[in-house]
């Protein structure tokens, strides 16, 4: 056979994923992985637990994972008791509305300003839609609408050592195309030389190519010199204006722009170009869980102990001022870490010092409020992130209330160190720092802002911190004994969980908890 007709699967796949993240397409295409399902633990078909008489269970925290414990636990008959010491449900699974006050750790206050109708979600904002969290949305009745995560029309904008592009705004569009094309020209190139090493038929080759020609907008001689894909410098209309196509950057502009480096950003698996959120703000979620276990939550319950009864477990509280006891079969902690290390328990020593070295990174962002929407307006952005090197991360657009005169936008999206350095400046300060980064993309900031609100979860009282992601070195070390039960008392939250940070890491999590606290009564 010619060796113009071989192609190392491996080397294609390779190839393909490193202009635009086209690898999941392509390995799925080729039969080799399949979708996650997103149902967590199966729950349904669980019997009643009828008149096992061990069946009182201590809930710490009404955050999605405490919630979904008690609401699970409820439809198999067990007595749960739910501790939470806000006066409110939700944990990370806020929304900020005109009103709405946060006092936090480091003394500094804020009240938000929003115009009534306006909001904004400061924790998780979206989920894709094989997340189980949309299981529980059809379940609970709570309503859902498009979040649009990926829009090509927004921007990508790096400053610095990246090459000519430096301090130019580039629609995604446009990078995404020019990458992609010069990618698809150089194998399209390799293909045809025959310069590959393992083997497909003559015909395989073809179809490659074939592909490449469309996937990359190549011309006859395989090469890339701009598509319609990436838009047009004078746009297609009527009478004879057809459109006239702009000139692609340069390959090696794009290459030292570093912007290759953010199409994961945006992939076919987690961050899907179109994922969901519920309509009206992330806390309709847990309201509507809440709602169902209502008569069990005790709210502004300051946990202090947790001890373990063997069998069983004690936990001492503080409500209206007076400190209380109670009592139960098995508790499920979903305390942060961050607190809880603090705590007076009878955890193992093991435990204890694992909890102690939970990679539970803070978060930050900001919602500003705007007094027209300049980037629907001006730019032609409608929902969407645009991504930069700068310290603020990302931009996002509101993915509701188009063509409304007033719009509230997310001015940066920070993890770790950097957002740590935003939880100690004051709220005025973090925001100049939103307005001085985020105005070297949109111009209008300075002119058109009315008001702003910073959320930085290190800071937020019963909460501090956000996520959790294991290096590999604790996957098979500290991490099982996160989601190992101590006797009766086990921990459920999105940090004992592989999706960190997302709802979904803590409905999973609760469920997993659900079926073992089960299993063991049904056994007992």
């Amino acid at each position: 056979m010619s060796t113009k007709a071989t192609l190392s699967r491996r080397n294609f796949i390779r190839q393909v994923g490193a202009y635009g993240g086209c690898a999941f397409t392509a390995m799925t295409t080729l039969g080799l992985i399949t979708q996650a399902t997103g149902h967590g633990a199966e729950l349904s078909g669980l019997p009643h637990i009828g008149s096992k008489s061990k069946n009182k269970v201590l809930v710490l925290g009404a955050g999605i994972a405490g919630l979904t414990t008690a609401y699970e636990l409820g439809k198999l008959g067990y007595e749960c008791v739910i501790l939470e010491p806000r006066s409110i449900p939700g944990g990370r699974s806020m929304t900020l509305r005109r009103g709405d006050r946060i006092d936090e750790t480091n003394g500094f206050s804020q009240t938000c300003e929003f115009d009534k109708g306006l909001y904004f979600n400061p924790g998780p904002s979206r989920f894709p839609q094989w997340h189980v969290t949309m299981d529980y949305c059809r379940e609970l009745g709570v309503e859902v609408e498009p979040f649009v995560n990926l829009n090509e029309n927004a921007f990508y904008y790096a400053e610095g050592d990246v090459g000519p592009l430096s301090g130019k705004r580039v629609r995604i569009r446009e990078a995404k195309t020019d990458l992609r094309g010069y990618a698809s020209e150089l194998l399209a190139k390799v293909a045809d030389q025959g310069a590959l090493d393992e083997r497909l038929s003559k015909e395989d080759v073809e179809a490659l190519v074939d592909f490449l020609h469309y996937e990359g907008g190549l011309n006859r001689s395989n090469e890339y010199i701009g598509s319609s894909r990436r838009g047009y410098k004078v746009w297609p209309g009527g009478g004879f204006q057809e459109g006239e196509l702009d000139t692609p950057y340069g390959l090696s502009e794009l290459l030292k722009s570093g912007y290759g480096m953010l199409f994961h950003r945006a992939n076919e698996y987690q961050y899907q170009a179109q994922m969901f959120t519920p309509t009206g703000g992330m806390d309709k979620i847990p309201i509507a869980l809440a709602e169902k276990v209502k008569d069990k939550i005790v709210y502004g319950a300051q946990v202090k102990e947790i001890r373990r009864s063997n069998p069983g477990a004690r936990v001492v509280y503080s409500h209206e001022g007076a400190d209380h006891e109670a009592t139960g079969d098995f508790c499920v902690c979903t305390i942060p870490p961050t607190i809880l290390r603090r705590l007076q328990t009878d955890l193992s020593p093991m435990l204890k010092n694992t909890l102690n070295i939970v990679p539970f990174q803070n978060s930050g962002k900001i919602a500003l409020q705007f007094k027209r929407r300049f980037w629907e307006e001006d730019d032609r952005i409608f929902g969407g992130l645009s991504w930069t090197n700068l310290p603020v991360g990302e931009l996002w657009y509101p993915s509701s209330g188009f063509m409304g005169k007033k719009g509230v936008m997310g001015g940066y999206y920070i993890f770790g160190p950097a957002s740590d350095r935003l939880g100690n400046m004051s709220p005025a300060e973090r925001l100049e720092f939103a307005l001085s980064n985020g105005e070297k993309i949109h111009p209008q900031y300075r002119e058109e802002i009315e008001n702003a609100f910073s959320v930085n979860w290190s800071t937020i009282p019963h909460i501090e911190g956000c996520l959790a992601h294991f290096p590999r070195a604790m996957l098979k070390t500290f991490y099982p004994l996160l989601i190992r039960p101590e006797g009766q008392l086990y921990l459920a939250a999105s940090w004992t969980s592989h999706l960190g940070g997302w709802q979904a890491g803590a409905f999973e999590a609760a469920r997993l908890t659900v079926k073992s606290i089960h299993e063991r009564t049904m056994a007992s």
